[in-house]
């Protein structure tokens, strides 16, 4: 009997460290200001990006206006390259890296914006 619960508990053990490690998620943030013309310098923009494996979800704040959600795959190297929907049915391109080196992400559309995110 003993024996037994021995045997089982051992294959378990195997089992468990047999198992993929889970990715654990961070998060970044940051804010910038826009360049551009018009009024793109006046716009103060922060940005959110967890990353969990290789998924990317991301939220933008501009001031006064709704938040806006991407998501994005981290593809090689951490980068990322996709698009998020902002009001009158616009969008803007969100393309960047965010790896153990580096975390930057910029936005181009109606104005441009770049972040160096930091973790939080």
């Amino acid at each position: 009997m003993i024996i037994r619960a021995v045997t089982k508990g051992v294959a378990l053990a195997v089992l468990v460290a047999n198992l993929p490690a889970q990715a654990q998620q961070m998060i970044y943030t940051g804010n910038t200001m826009g360049v551009g013309s018009g009024k793109c310098a006046t716009y103060k923009m922060e940005m959110e990006v967890a990353t969990d494996g290789n998924t990317v979800k991301g939220r933008i704040k501009q001031q006064g206006r709704p938040d806006r959600d991407f998501n994005a795959t981290l593809a090689s190297g951490g980068a990322i390259k996709t698009k998020v929907v902002v009001g009158g049915d616009g969008s803007m391109d969100v393309t960047g890296t965010i790896n153990d080196k580096e975390a930057r992400v910029s936005l181009d559309g109606y104005c441009k914006f770049d972040f160096r995110l930091t973790r939080k």
